[in-house]
């Protein structure tokens, strides 16, 4: 597949599964966002990550919805499938089903709930790399999934080589020097956590999955490309303006933050599966009104239409 970017540069947000009010999935509407956001200009998208409710969803729901993205966007930017499960033998075969489907390749996490030693979290990723020859991108998300990715890891896995690279979601941003210094170019690595992408991208991160971009997909668009052009006031400009709301991706609530989001900007549901439930009380306040003062503020004309 030749796409207009290469793999793991620009914005790659990470997509929501839509629900109707049964909290079956809304395949129409989750089709709708994910053809929106690529009309909005992003070069790829993030299928069943963390904002796609992974866990959430049964074996058969998470291949539909992979399905429907192949569908619904037909090659026009790379598709990335988040591989988020409790056992390694689940994430293969879900490696696998990914690749008969046609994603373009994978998003790798360590296996859910179990915390483990620096052997077992090499040899979860080997495996589920040995059984597909897609590309893959590792997650390393620290305070979310309580794994640390660390260097030995990673050593240990540089001669399997379709793991290409990494999205680092650590909140430190001298992680993003380490690993470069460390690994020169033999892994990419893309800002994960929307509230240090500016400084990602400065220390050399290729791009940026996004949870943030999904309610504001063109000033996300337009952040990136103000950084690639070296316009750093513009770039600031926009980051200062986004950063109330770039913050919600930090939190255990992000997915929660983020559909309300989508919904105040008629980009979709807050409606999400349990255990999550819509927020309320006064963090629900607290997001409509940064949301809303980020719609009354935007800093980037508009010329696209929202789902």
């Amino acid at each position: 597949m030749t796409f207009p970017k290469a793999l793991w540069k620009g914005v790659y947000p990470a997509a929501t599964t839509q629900f109707a009010e049964d909290l079956s999935i809304d395949h129409a509407a989750t089709q709708k966002v994910q053809s929106a956001l690529v009309d909005d200009g992003v070069d790829g998208l993030i299928l069943l990550g963390t904002c796609g409710e992974n866990n959430s969803l049964e074996p058969d729901e998470k291949c539909a919805v992979l399905k429907g993205a192949v569908e619904a966007i037909g090659g026009r930017v790379p598709l990335v499938a988040g591989v988020s499960e409790f056992t390694t033998d689940r994430a293969i075969q879900y490696a696998r089903d990914a690749e008969k489907i046609g994603v373009d390749a994978l998003m790798l996490l360590p296996a859910m709930v179990y915390v483990p030693t620096v052997e077992e979290l090499q040899a979860h990723f080997r495996a589920v790399a040995e059984a597909t020859s897609l590309p893959i991108m590792l997650y390393n998300n620290p305070p979310a999934y309580r794994v640390q990715i660390d260097f030995a890891t990673l050593e240990g896995l540089s001669d399997v080589r379709n793991i290409v690279a990494v999205k680092e979601s650590a909140p430190d941003p001298r992680r993003f020097t380490d690993l470069i210094n460390r690994f020169g170019d033999r892994f990419e690595v893309m800002a994960g956590l929307d509230d240090v992408a500016l400084e990602g991208l400065m220390l050399g991160a290729s791009g940026w999955v996004s949870g943030l971009t999904s309610a504001f997909p063109v000033e996300s668009v337009r952040l990136v490309a103000a950084f690639e052009e070296g316009n750093w006031e513009e770039a600031r400009a926009i980051y200062r303006w986004f950063m109330p709301l770039l913050h919600l991706d930090a939190e255990h609530d992000l997915v929660q933050s983020i559909k309300l989001a989508e919904q105040i900007m008629g980009r979709g549901s807050e409606r999400v599966r349990m255990p999550r439930l819509p927020l309320s009380g006064q963090r629900r306040a607290d997001v409509i009104r940064w949301v809303e003062q980020a719609a009354a503020t935007r800093p980037v004309k508009q010329t696209a239409k929202a789902a």
